[in-house]
Parts: structure tokens; C-alpha cells; sequence
């Protein structure tokens, strides 16, 4: 954007989805706008000056054209939204369009619909089915017990009902938020499916818990579900949700999957864990969001990696400054902090681990790892002579013990079609849990 001057920006000002006066800086922003662009409701509800321009949104093209436009005579302009425009909302798609933002939030639709609801959210995924395929916002609430979707016509309450139809699910439905006409809806599955919901909406989707005096709960069942079925939920009647998770973070494993083949991976002679050892590993540490993984020995790091893709910190410690572990993570798209050097000397001064993955040295580097007291070691091991040296050392250290051993063989082309199994070198893979 050079060339632009520093006053030619764009406002994006979220209007409340809670109902609450404007944002104190919109009166400022319209005030001198050149350009305000916005739903038809939106421009309807606050004051635009004589004069001003506005774009209503329908295709997002000609508005960014026009925004661009204004930006470049060095004139400012105001974009209106729902809510936080920058949560599932139009500040990406401005950012990506390269305009220079200055963004006043409101309350979100989401923290309005709980709010409604009465309702904590600290657990709740939020997904959305605006302007893509609906099936993995379905399957979110088909999976997790407190999920909001951000709709949109046709992949709405009544779509996302019926599929959920069969999975015992409370359902939210906030409509017309922080409008005159606002109107919260408890419901079922079914009914949801066989009614008419008026655009824009918010849909929660609950795994039902009815909550004693102390608090604990159970999933409802069809009697649950038919008290609050059709109508709008009156106080006290819903006493809880679960169960919820601690964070909130969902159970999301990802795109490209994990145990990947040695080809997604940069290495040399051979020096990578292969895919059949790595997902038992994988498996063993127990990889999730806000847990340290140590990959000691990473060559590759492709534990490390693969930890980092299901939501781990992860420190890769490896002896070979040439080894492609920046160049793998960067490949895909996680952070993985490498400490070049050998253990155990390597391991003095990191923070300490939730699991480590030992995938190179002797019984001083396992030696070292368990004195730092991770929830578990896993280890694999190629030469036998170490296998029961590493087990009786970490059981003398306070470890439960287990292992296995993986003898994989994978199918190779013969000439003339046939096919055979080409045996790959045998791994014990030896999981230390603390006791």
C-alpha cells in the first residue's frame, strides 16, 4: 500500500449484536467517511451523512473495488458488520484484499446467542456453514457437546436439525439478534428440521446435561428433550450443559492427517521414523493443545511435526545442524523450535516436557529424559541389546513399562504386475508411563 497516506483508512465498525448503543468512534468515523459500505439493514440503521457514498453488500467484489478506490484518492470509508468483524467475519477478506484496517468490535453473535441462553461458552467450539459445505459444521456438533454455528440461508436451523436428528442435542436457536424482532428459540433436532427460521440466525448445538445440586451431570434423555421442544426456554428450566472441555479447543485432527509417508518429508539416508513406528508414537505421546513434546534424536522431525499438527509445543533436539527439521515444519506450516546439539548436554536448560519422544542415543540421553520427570517416554529402539537396558532403567526410575514391537511390510510392484511384501526393518517402541 505505498503511497497511501496515513489518514486513508478503512473503519470497520461491528454493529452489537447484544443491542447495546453504537461504538462510541462511529459517529467520528461516519462523520467524515467518504464511503460506507454495508448490509442494507446496516446502512439503514445508523446516520450517514449528506453526500457519503454507500455500497450495500450482496457480492463482495464491487465493494472492495469501491474501497479500494476510496483508499487510493485518500478518502476514508466505514464498513459496517455484525458483531466482531473479526471473528468468522469480513476483516480476512479486507486484510486479504491488502486495505489498511482500523476495526472497532462489537459484541459477537456468538457471545450474544450464549448470552441469550444464559449459558457459559468457554468450552464451546464455533464453526460455520456460511458460504461453504455445511458437512463439517454438522459433524462439529455431531462430535463435540457445545458447538455454535454461524448459518446462512439453506445451511440453516432447519438443515443442521435434520441432520442431527438421531444424536440427543439440545438446540439454540437466536434469530434477528440484537434486533427488535429478536426471538431465542430451545428446540430439538427434529423440530428444528420441520421449521421455518428467519435469516440471519445462530445456531447452539448442546449435548443436554440436567444438573443436580451438585453440579454434576448426565445426558438427557427423550423426556428431557420434549420439555424444551418448540418453545422459547424459561428460567431455570435448563440447568446445565456437558459435559464441556476445559479449553476451548476442538478435537480437530489435521487436514492432511498424520502418520504420513516418508515422501512428505525431506531426509537423508534414510534418517526418519517411518510411518507405521510414528503413528504408534504419535499415539504414545498423546500429542494435544497445551502440552511440550521433546523429539530428542528428531533427524527429521517428523514426530516432532506430526505432535505440532495435533496442537502441541514441540522442541526438537537433534546433533546434525544439516538435518531438515525447519525446512519440514516450515513445509507444513506448524513452529517447531530446534536446538542443535547432542544430548543429553542439549537437554540442560529447556523447559520441562509433558512427553518425550527418545528416537536416537544410548541409555545416558534416556538417563537424562527421565530425570526431568515427563507424564511419559516413548522410545524407539532398532538394536535389541538396548531394549532391556532402556526398560529396566526406566522402571528403576519410577516408570510403568510397555512395548511392542512393529515388523512392517509394505507391498512393492514385481515385473509383470505381481506384487510382493518388502519387509521393513523391525522397531521396538517402548512407552514409560510415570507412576
Amino acid at each position: 500500500m505505498g503511497g497511501v497516506s496515513a489518514g486513508a483508512a478503512v473503519t470497520v465498525v461491528g454493529i452489537d449484536a447484544a443491542g447495546r448503543p453504537a461504538h462510541p468512534g462511529l459517529a467520528e468515523a461516519l462523520a467524515t467517511a467518504g464511503l460506507v459500505v454495508g448490509a442494507a439493514r446496516h446502512l439503514a440503521a445508523v446516520p450517514v451523512r449528506p453526500g457519503c457514498v454507500t455500497v450495500a453488500l450482496g457480492p463482495l467484489a464491487p465493494a472492495l473495488d469501491a474501497l479500494r478506490a476510496a483508499v487510493a484518492a485518500g478518502h476514508r470509508a466505514v464498513v459496517l458488520a455484525s458483531g466482531d468483524p473479526g471473528f468468522f467475519g469480513i476483516v480476512r477478506r479486507l486484510r486479504a484484499a491488502g486495505l489498511p484496517l482500523r476495526v472497532l468490535p462489537a459484541v459477537s453473535s456468538v457471545a450474544a446467542a450464549f448470552a441469550r441462553a444464559g449459558l457459559p461458552w468457554d468450552g464451546a467450539a464455533v464453526v460455520t456453514a456460511h458460504g461453504r459445505d455445511p458437512r463439517p459444521a454438522l459433524n462439529a456438533c455431531r462430535a463435540l457437546p457445545a458447538v455454535a454455528v454461524l448459518t446462512a440461508p439453506g445451511a440453516g436451523a432447519a438443515e443442521l436439525g435434520a441432520g442431527l436428528v438421531g444424536w440427543p442435542r439440545r438446540l439454540v436457536v437466536a434469530e434477528l439478534l440484537g434486533t427488535p424482532d429478536e426471538r431465542i428459540t430451545w428446540t430439538t433436532p427434529e423440530d428444528a428440521a420441520g421449521r421455518r427460521w428467519v435469516d440471519p440466525h445462530v445456531l447452539l448445538s448442546l449435548a443436554p446435561a440436567a444438573a443436580g445440586p451438585t453440579g454434576g451431570g448426565r445426558l438427557a434423555d427423550a423426556a428431557d428433550l420434549a420439555d424444551v421442544a418448540g418453545g422459547t426456554a424459561a428460567a431455570g428450566e435448563v440447568t446445565g450443559v456437558g459435559p464441556v472441555r476445559a479449553d476451548d479447543q476442538p478435537a480437530a485432527a489435521p487436514a492432511g492427517g498424520w502418520a504420513l509417508p516418508e515422501s512428505a518429508y525431506a531426509h537423508r539416508d534414510s534418517m526418519i521414523t517411518k510411518a507405521e513406528v510414528r503413528a504408534l508414537a504419535v499415539a504414545r505421546l498423546r500429542p494435544r493443545l497445551g502440552r511440550l513434546i521433546w523429539d530428542v534424536g528428531a533427524g527429521s522431525g517428523s514426530v516432532g511435526i506430526e505432535c505440532a499438527l495435533l496442537g502441541a509445543a514441540v522442541v526438537a533436539v537433534e546433533r546434525d545442524p544439516e538435518a531438515p527439521v525447519r525446512d519440514n515444519a516450515a513445509r507444513h506450516g506448524v513452529d517447531v523450535r530446534l536446538v542443535t546439539g547432542s544430548a543429553p548436554e542439549a537437554l540442560r536448560g529447556l523447559p520441562d516436557p509433558d512427553a518425550v519422544f527418545v528416537g536416537g542415543g544410548g541409555t545416558d540421553v534416556l538417563a537424562a529424559v527421565a530425570e526431568r520427570r515427563p507424564d511419559r517416554v516413548v522410545a524407539a529402539l532398532a538394536a535389541l541389546d538396548r531394549v532391556a537396558p532402556a526398560v529396566h532403567l526406566l522402571r528403576a526410575v519410577g516408570y510403568a513399562v510397555e512395548g511392542s514391537q512393529l515388523a512392517a511390510a509394505r507391498l512393492a510392484d514385481l515385473p509383470g504386475g505381481s506384487l510382493r511384501l518388502a519387509a521393513a526393518n523391525p522397531v521396538v517402541v517402548l512407552t514409560g508411563e510415570r507412576r
